[in-house]
């Protein structure tokens, strides 16, 4: 069975999530710039294969780590993810993008991100 959050629990699990969402940003923007590198002059100040194998294997150690815990994956660039919940009985996914600093928007799961409402602040 899938994990089912309330909004404390996966605030409690934000802080986390920001210091891996940290790194795996800065993994991306090293890929972009090594492959951007590698392809106008052949070769990159970050490295080369290793360091692109290196990177990636970070990154999906990061998406495997939340994935395990529940958390549901929806995109790396920008960061995306989603804390399945049920609010009023009503199945929503406590919804979380790259930039925010908390875990304030919720959206009915069928609707998916379009249907972002603000999160109160008590717990639910």
């Amino acid at each position: 069975m899938d994990r089912i959050f309330t909004v404390a629990e996966a605030r409690e699990l934000l802080p986390g999530v920001l210091e891996d969402a940290r790194e795996l940003i800065a993994a991306r923007a090293d890929l972009s710039e090594i492959d951007f590198d590698r392809r106008t002059t052949g070769r990159s100040p970050l490295g080369g294969l290793p360091e692109i194998k290196g990177l990636q294997a970070r990154i999906e150690e990061i998406l495997s780590g939340w994935s395990e815990r529940g958390i549901e994956v929806k995109g790396i660039a920008p960061v995306l993810v989603d804390f399945p919940a049920v609010i009023d009985g009503v199945s929503v996914r406590l919804c979380w993008i790259e930039g925010e600093r908390e875990l304030a928007w919720y959206h009915r799961t069928e609707l998916g991100f379009a249907g972002r409402r603000p999160l109160g602040p008590g717990p639910v």
